[in-house]
C-alpha cells in the first residue's frame, strides 16, 4: 500500500505543479503575491490559495481505497485538528499526510525561483512524529521560464529516486540523488539560513567565526566558501541531495527562543511540514539533526517550532558540527 500512497503523493505534486506553472503564465505578479489571509502558522498567499483549492478534491476521490486519510495541511481545515478523508464512522484513518502545498512561496509568487510541494505520509497512529514518516515525495515547481521539473521521492527501507520531467514534451528520464562527498568546504556552498530579519547579524557573525576557526590560514582576499539563501526548506534540501551544497543550517528556533527571553519580537520560522520530506535525504545519506546536534524530529503538527542542520556525508559534519554548536553555545543560542 505504501507505493500507492506513492502514487497519490505524486499525482497531487504533479497536479499543483500544472497550477503553479499556468498561474505564473496567465497571472500577474501582483496577483499572485497579494495577501490572502494570515494565518495561524503563516501568511496565505494568493498562489497558495489558488492550489489549497484543488488538493482536496484530489484527494478525497482516492482516500477511502486507502483506508482513510487525516490531511495536515498548510491552509487547509483547522491547523490543529486537519481534515478527515474518506474515514469510515466509527474507524480511524489508515494513513496521516502531512503536506506544505507550496514552499517557498515569496520565490515562486514574484517568478524568481521555483518552489517545491512537499508531502510525507505516514501509517496513522496517536502523537505522531516527523520519524514515523514512511513514504515522502518532493515536486519542484518551476517558474513559467523553466522546461523542466523535478520529482523527488523516497519509502522508508526502500532507498530514493529522482525523475526530471520535460514540461513541453511530457518526457520523464531518471535522474541521480547524489550528496556532496566532499570532505571539506572548501570551494563549495554552505550556510546558515538567515533570509529573514530579525537576528540576522548574530547568524552572520556565527557564519563568520565558523570559518576563520575553520581555516585560520586563508589566504587574504579569497574566496573560501559561498552561500545560497535559498527561500525554501525544500529548496534548501534539494540543494543537498542534487551535490550541490555541503551543509544547511536552519537554527531560527533557538535563535528566537534567545530574543524571546531578551524581550525581543521573534520573526518567522520553520514548521514541521516544511521538512516532511527529510526522509528522502536520510535515504540518500544526508546527516539530519536538530539544532542542538540531536536526533532530527518534531510533531506531525503545522504549529511547532523547528531547527534543523543537514550535513550532506559524515566527514562534513565531522568538520562543522563540534565548531558550529560551539559556537552557538558561547553566544546563548544553547547551553
Amino acid at each position: 500500500m505504501k507505493h500507492q500512497v506513492l502514487e497519490l503523493l505524486r499525482k497531487a505534486g504533479d497536479k499543483v505543479r500544472d497550477k503553479v506553472y499556468s498561474e505564473l503564465k496567465k497571472s500577474s505578479i501582483e496577483d499572485l503575491s497579494a495577501v490572502f489571509k494570515e494565518a495561524e502558522d503563516d501568511t496565505i498567499y494568493q498562489i497558495d490559495r489558488n492550489v489549497e483549492e484543488i488538493l482536496v478534491p484530489l484527494l478525497e476521490p482516492e482516500a477511502k481505497k486507502l483506508g482513510g486519510i487525516w490531511l495536515v495541511a498548510e491552509g487547509i481545515g483547522d491547523p490543529e485538528t486537519g481534515v478527515y478523508l474518506g474515514v469510515e464512522p466509527g474507524k480511524k484513518p489508515k494513513w496521516a499526510i502531512l503536506i506544505d502545498p507550496i514552499d517557498g512561496t515569496r520565490g515562486i509568487m514574484y517568478n524568481k525561483r521555483p518552489a517545491f510541494f512537499l508531502a510525507g505520509a505516514a501509517t496513522f497512529k496517536e502523537d505522531l512524529k516527523l520519524s514515523d514518516i514512511e513514504v515522502a515525495c518532493m515536486t519542484e515547481l518551476p517558474t513559467s521560464k523553466m522546461l523542466f521539473s523535478d520529482v523527488l521521492f523516497a519509502i522508508k527501507g526502500e532507498g530514493c529516486q529522482a525523475e526530471r520531467y520535460n514540461l513541453m514534451t511530457e518526457e520523464c528520464i531518471l535522474l541521480p540523488i547524489r550528496p556532496s562527498q566532499a570532505t571539506d568546504l572548501l570551494g563549495g556552498f554552505g550556510q546558515i539560513a538567515r533570509f529573514f530579519p530579525p537576528g540576522r547579524a548574530l547568524l552572520a557573525q556565527i557564519e563568520d567565526e565558523l570559518i576563520e576557526i575553520l581555516y585560520p590560514d586563508a589566504v587574504e582576499g579569497k574566496t573560501l566558501v559561498f552561500e545560497d539563501q535559498y527561500i525554501s526548506s525544500g529548496g534548501q534540501m534539494y540543494e543537498i541531495l542534487m551535490g550541490h551544497d555541503r551543509y544547511v543550517a536552519d537554527i531560527r528556533d533557538v535563535l528566537f527562543a534567545k530574543m524571546a527571553k531578551e524581550g525581543k519580537k521573534k520573526g518567522h520560522i520553520c514548521h514541521p511540514y516544511d521538512v516532511c520530506t527529510f526522509l528522502i535525504g536520510k535515504e540518500a545519506g544526508v546527516q539530519f539533526t536538530d539544532s542542538e546536534g540531536k536526533e532530527l524530529d518534531a510533531p506531525f503538527n503545522l504549529l511547532a517550532e523547528v531547527g534543523w542542520i543537514a550535513y550532506s556525508n559524515s566527514s562534513i559534519r565531522a568538520l562543522v558540527e563540534p565548531v558550529l554548536l560551539e559556537r552557538m553555545k558561547y553566544h546563548g543560542l544553547i547551553s
